[in-house]
């Protein structure tokens, strides 16, 4: 009993090369109004940080309520999310053709 097996080889698919030349155009992912619209966010958050910034003292034995400031407890986070919508925003947009 002997039983040969033949040992097939899977021979690589046939690879298809374009013998015409085509010209690929090349297209970005965001248009301008994606740029403008991520500079406009990144000047929003930066503008929320400065905002956020501050409050603190010298000295370490004195209280300054300027800490707990209605600027810092609520215009900057919202300014710093606008600026993370506006962002999200940039990115998802895409131009009606």
């Amino acid at each position: 009993m002997d039983s040969k097996k033949k040992n097939t080889v899977a021979k690589p698919a046939a690879t298809v090369s374009s013998s015409k030349s085509e010209p690929q155009s090349e297209t970005f992912v965001f248009g301008p109004t994606n740029y403008i619209l991520l500079a406009v966010g990144i000047v929003l958050l930066g503008l929320g940080y400065i905002l956020l910034s501050g409050g603190g003292s010298d000295d370490p034995n004195v209280f300054n309520p300027a800490m707990f400031d209605s600027r810092r407890l609520v215009v900057a986070p919202i300014v710093i999310v606008a600026g993370l919508v506006v962002e999200i925003c940039a990115i998802m947009f895409r131009k009606k053709n």
